[in-house]
């Protein structure tokens, strides 16, 4: 009986679990750079953007004294992170990868870390 138990508060755990995540994916465009619960800090890479090359598709991150060259891909969502100007985020695009600008990346797979799954952009406006 204890193993069924068991057994059956894993599989809730997993779907609960599970949805947070979906959660979080739904609502991550809304979060400003560096607040992402679980990731922000730990699973992306926040700095200044040095360049992207539009020809190749690689964002070049400065974060804490190293570049990282990130892979753009079509499913790589940008996002404009507006909140220090009290607006809501919008979506963006490559365009918006000016040289100098702070921005938050998060990984495909965070072990690998060259393609990005989504990049926020800090902008005023």
């Amino acid at each position: 009986m204890n193993k069924l138990t068991t057994i059956f508060a894993g599989a809730v755990l997993s779907i609960a679990f599970a949805g947070q995540a979906d959660a979080q994916k739904a609502t991550e465009q809304f979060i400003p750079i560096g607040e992402s619960p679980g990731l922000s800090g730990s699973q992306t890479h926040i700095g200044r953007i040095q360049g992207f090359n539009p020809a190749s598709g690689i964002l070049s991150l400065n974060a804490n004294g190293e570049t990282h060259d990130v892979r753009i891909t079509s499913d790589t969502r940008i996002w404009l992170d507006r909140s220090a100007a009290k607006l809501s985020n919008l979506q963006g695009d490559t365009s918006d990868f000016e040289a100098g600008r702070r921005a938050e990346v998060s990984y495909v797979d965070p072990a690998i870390g060259d393609t990005a799954s989504w990049v926020k952009v800090e902008t005023d406006n």
